[in-house]
């Protein structure tokens, strides 16, 4: 698409120049060296014509010269290779700091077309079905259906800018948790109702041990749960099934969440807990979403002094597990 050429070629801009400065400082660097070490030999050059053969220490004088010479290579070497040291870790440093910038400015571009995307498609379907229960008169079940329909959307766009501020807010530093202690089996048990309420043509198996509790944050542990479904449900198959197990183990309690989707590249598997990373390309890419789900189940399990990993479900799809100490 041509809103990505003049990133593209920015990139390309950045990269080159950046090359260029490197490799001239480089070849300053070993011109230099050169110029000096050039000017040390005819330097000493000249002390050796101007000594006399006859001259008793000519012998020492010569050795004073040459040790001389010596030294102001071995210093020359030394200033270089301490300043080429400097330059590459310089450039180093510069490198990744451009590359990771680049990286998420393109990351931010496509939150802009993901967002903009998300926010119109349940304000145009809300509109539509109250413009149609305004204009016509429907029978019961016709108007109880759009109502749900409405209602559903409304909670997806709730669901979307509650991620979006929490979001700001937690890198901000600004979100104060207050947490307590709180039964973390009837929270996920209350977060698949909603979305088997929500769904009822899904699938969701769940295994969930009774009363596991745990020292959190309501709202905070119900955005990770409802995400961490909301993932699962968005990339597998319709007529999939959707599993979630909670239990302790060895001391920890443990939340997974397992779909039958395509599942996750190796090289992806961190990346997908980064903010705004969504693999592959905004305008070809089919399931919705602004890549801000998982950054936020990351941060939240964070907080929660948790750990977040995913890992591979045979034969397909991706298991989402979620580790925290008990209350």
């Amino acid at each position: 698409m041509s809103f990505f050429k003049p990133q593209r070629k920015r990139q390309a801009v950045v990269t080159v120049v950046y090359w260029v400065l490197l490799v001239y400082m480089i070849a300053a660097l070993v011109y230099w060296y050169t110029a000096l070490e050039k000017q040390n030999q005819v330097i000493s050059s000249i002390r050796m014509s101007q000594l006399k053969h006859d001259d008793p220490d000519y012998y020492t004088q010569s050795l004073e010269i040459t040790d001389l010479k010596k030294r102001k290579t071995a210093q020359y070497i030394g200033e270089g290779t301490a300043f080429l040291a400097l330059i590459i870790v310089g450039a180093v440093f510069v490198f990744r700091a451009t590359r990771r910038q680049l990286k998420l400015s393109q990351q931010q571009q496509n939150f802009m077309m993901a967002i903009t995307h998300e926010l119109k498609t349940p304000i145009a379907i809300t509109q539509l079905n109250l413009e149609t229960l305004q204009k016509r008169k429907l029978d019961e079940d016709k108007q109880q259906k759009l109502i749900a329909n409405t209602l559903q959307e409304a909670n997806r766009l709730n669901t979307l800018c509650n991620n979006i501020l929490l979001a700001s807010q937690l890198d901000s530093g600004a979100y104060s948790a207050t947490k307590q202690e709180i039964n973390f089996s009837d929270l996920v048990e209350g977060c698949i109702d909603d979305f088997t309420n929500r769904y009822p043509q899904r699938k969701i198996e769940e295994n969930i041990h009774g009363s596991i509790y745990l020292t959190g944050e309501t709202l905070l542990l119900q955005i990770l749960v409802n995400n961490l479904i909301e993932n699962a449900l968005k990339y597998s198959p319709k007529e999939s099934v959707i599993k979630l197990h909670l239990r302790e183990d060895h001391g920890r309690i443990k939340l997974s969440v397992t779909d039958q989707g395509q599942g996750i590249a190796e090289t992806e598997k961190k990346q997908v807990f980064e903010k705004f990373y969504r693999s592959g390309n905004e305008n070809t890419r089919k399931a919705k979403g602004t890549g801000l789900g998982l950054y936020l189940c990351r941060k939240i399990t964070e907080s929660h002094n948790g750990y977040i990993s995913v890992t591979d479900n045979h034969p397909t799809g991706s298991n989402f597990t979620v580790s925290f100490h008990p209350a």
